[in-house]
């Protein structure tokens, strides 16, 4: 089982990631990546009060942060910056579902190549 990926960790980490980087939305997910960091692929993760209480917002990351993990640990692409917004849909949509809009994303900003689609 892959381990964690590296983190954003400071607001203008995230800043340049929203200011500069390519931004793709789906019902389950919002996706700002930067290309061209120089450095590993880095994740953040954010949701806004506006999704819920607490409870609601950390259920929302962790879901968002066990999708990043499955489609993206195996083979990490270097040199991206990657922020996922939770969306309204985030905390209740399957799994499966999310995971979906999380690979259009990804694929629709360049992270991933079109066919990088895993054998089932």
């Amino acid at each position: 089982m892959p381990g964690r990926l590296p983190r954003l960790t400071r607001r203008a980490e995230f800043l340049r990631a929203a200011g500069k980087g390519r931004k793709v939305g789906r019902p389950g997910v919002l996706l700002q990546a930067l290309p061209e960091t120089g450095g590993p692929l880095r994740l953040g993760f954010t949701a806004t009060k506006r999704l819920g209480g607490a409870v609601v917002r950390n259920r929302a990351k962790r879901r968002l942060r066990e999708a990043a993990r499955l489609l993206l640990a195996e083979a990490p692409p270097p040199g991206w910056d990657l922020v996922l917004i939770a969306r309204a849909a985030t905390p209740t949509r399957p799994f499966t579902t999310l995971m979906g809009d999380l690979r259009g994303a990804l694929r629709q900003a360049g992270v991933i190549p079109d066919r990088a689609e895993p054998p089932r």
